[in-house]
């Protein structure tokens, strides 16, 4: 029985070494080769972790390959998703999805015609910490969902990354870039939003590279920088989401939800690891015994391990393109309705994407 998926990766940029180093961890993965219209970036690659590099017509034209992570910038990643699934391939790709929901509907699309998988980043949700917030949240732990808040507060990507440009670019921003780990979390713990409110602006018009080989160059803002949106969920409960690349510093909780019964704070949705802590009533905080695998490290290739497993095994994969469809359109419809100063409801519903068991060995889905 076939129980291998052999991948290729698209995009050998700084993301793709937390993919590369990961996918070995878990067996399901054969990545074969990867593609960057920089051949000497795929080559570098390629060198690093033992694998062939490709130009990304040979690696389309590849029968082998079955499945193409697409780790380009976000601008890319449905012209590129367009051509891997033209090729007969499965594809997944870097959050967002798409750089609104008119392209991304064009990619699911096709994937319908061509009876092929589309996934999508960001998997952490599948992390042992945040699984075991909604194993705690599927008990009654702290009651039915009432309320939350969320905070995802910085400076901007400029005080480290050295070609920060394309997150201030259309496409980008703290809330495109960001908000998909927000938003999934809750997703994954409380189920779908049914409509947003949000308010948006730009705090400033230019922004400098602090560090790198570029720094001190200057470059413009094209997007809003800082985000707030009250997210109404089809369960009742709703939570105030708060984005920003304009906070110097804060001390909010990354994501707290109010129950009927008690509180929850979870851990950064941009990890796998963390603690959960819960308040019974009005009790003291106490922190939860983590039941699940995958809270102690970085595993971001779990989302495309699940999908490969999904794909033999014939079930629905976790980081899906209608859980992800269903992200993008909530950030849309913030930006859309601190646009127009309306309450926007939502088109595109998903469902909770099934929870990970705490019984498979490491490595297995």
């Amino acid at each position: 029985m076939k129980n291998t998926i052999k991948v290729g990766v698209i995009g050998c940029g700084n993301i793709s070494d937390a993919y590369l180093k990961a996918a070995p961890q878990f067996p399901v993965l054969s990545i074969v080769a990867c593609a960057d219209i920089n051949m000497d970036a795929a080559s570098a690659k390629a060198e690093t972790y033992g694998i062939q590099s490709l130009t990304v017509d040979d690696m389309l034209a590849d029968p082998e390959i079955e499945l193409i992570l697409n780790l380009t910038t976000p601008q890319h990643h449905v012209p590129v998703g367009l051509k891997i699934l033209e090729a007969g391939k499965h594809a997944y790709s870097e959050k967002p999805l798409a750089l609104n929901v008119a392209e991304a509907t064009e990619l699911a699309s096709l994937a319908k015609r061509k009876n092929l998988r589309v996934g999508c980043a960001p998997d952490t949700f599948l992390g042992g910490s945040h699984q075991t917030a909604r194993k705690a949240v599927d008990a009654g732990t702290i009651g039915a969902a009432l309320a939350g808040s969320c905070y995802m507060m910085c400076p901007g990507h400029e005080a480290w990354h050295p070609n920060p440009g394309f997150y201030y670019q259309t496409g980008g921003g703290p809330l495109m870039d960001m908000g998909p780990y927000y938003i999934t979390a809750l997703i994954n713990m409380i189920g779908s939003i049914e409509a947003v409110t949000g308010v948006a602006k730009a705090s400033y018009a230019k922004r400098e590279i602090a560090s790198g080989p570029r720094q001190g160059e200057v470059f413009n803002v094209d997007v809003e920088t800082h985000i707030s949106a009250i997210l109404s969920f089809t369960c009742g409960a709703q939570v105030t989401l708060t984005t920003s690349f304009d906070v110097q510093k804060h001390d909010h909780n990354h994501i707290e939800l109010y129950g009927s019964k008690g509180s929850m704070i979870v851990s950064d949705p941009n990890h796998f690891e963390g603690d959960i802590q819960v308040s019974k009533g009005k009790g003291d905080w106490e922190t939860l015994p983590q039941s699940h695998l995958y809270g102690d490290g970085n595993y971001r290739v779990i989302g495309l391990a699940d999908m490969a497993q999904a794909i033999l095994d014939g079930r629905p994969h976790r980081a899906s393109l209608e859980l992800s469809l269903h992200v993008l359109e909530t950030m849309e419809a913030i930006l859309k309705s601190a646009e127009t100063g309306r309450r926007i409801s939502l088109k595109h519903q998903c469902s909770r994407p099934a929870a990970l068991s705490d019984q498979l060995p490491f490595g297995h889905l």
